[in-house]
């Protein structure tokens, strides 16, 4: 009885390097775990009009795996498979998102980065510490970007690397528009995605989804340290009944890669 109360209430995991009260500012709001999400669990409670209260930039999906969340300005928008971007209404509801207050404390300029992987490289030389959260924000014009967006699923949900196979592949030259997300310390396999997860949303609004690598020359990063993460739990019979034992760490980087 004690662990379905938990579950229905939600569970807040604190994670601090100093003592609360030193970092009272920003909190990493998430909804269900990524291995949930890996492992089918598309369906979940959370409005994305109770999300936009817990935060005004991050990332996630939507029930049924219907397509990429960008939230930017707090506001929450859709990226579909087909590459159309609207505004996600506020009843809909998301089986894993992860959003934030964001309040950058430093600022890192990038000449270049050729791809993905360098600028990752280029942030973390400037980062204090990797086992705290980061949220980034990357705005300007990108030479390159290459995102995705998955279609929508229907039940029995298939896993999460699978539904991905028949994910859609966008791909955009000198665009401007804004890279966010976060920066998940190690720690948190199986809960979040351990490293750098980055969504895009252009500028008019017209084009977006999950970052798979990109080019960029002299834009600023933005970063803001987070040193408290609340993580709620679904309450539906689905999560309930999943096996979370076995590590599915390849399954991950399949997906994000």
């Amino acid at each position: 009885m004690q662990r379905r109360a938990l579950a229905v209430l939600g569970i807040c995991l604190i994670f601090a390097v100093l003592p609360i009260t030193a970092h009272s500012g920003e909190v990493l709001f998430q909804y269900a775990t990524i291995d949930a999400l890996l492992a089918g669990v598309y369906d979940g409670q959370l409005t994305n009009g109770e999300l936009k209260k817990q935060g005004n930039l991050g990332l996630g999906t939507f029930n049924t795996l219907d397509g990429e969340m960008v939230v930017l300005d707090g506001k929450v928008y859709q990226v579909k498979v087909s590459g159309q971007v609207h505004l996600a209404p506020d009843n809909g509801k998301t089986p894993f998102a992860a959003v934030t207050t964001f309040s950058p404390k430093k600022s890192v300029t990038l000449k270049k980065a050729g791809n993905l992987k360098e600028l990752t490289q280029l942030i973390d030389e400037s980062l204090p510490t990797k086992n705290i959260f980061y949220a980034l924000k990357i705005e300007g014009r990108f030479a390159r970007m290459k995102t995705r967006s998955v279609p929508r699923q229907n039940r029995p949900y298939p896993p999460l690397v699978k539904a991905v196979e028949k994910q859609a592949v966008f791909e955009f030259k000198n665009v401007e528009g804004t890279m966010l997300g976060f920066r998940c310390p190690v720690f948190v396999k199986g809960v979040n995605v351990p490293g750098y997860h980055l969504h895009f949303l252009s500028k008019d609004r017209k084009a977006g989804g999950h970052v798979l690598d990109c080019t960029v020359e002299n834009l600023t990063v933005q970063i803001d340290p987070i040193h408290k993460f609340n993580l709620v739990l679904p309450s539906d019979p689905d999560f309930y009944r999943l096996d979370l034992d076995r590590d599915k760490s390849v399954e991950l980087i399949k997906v994000e890669k």
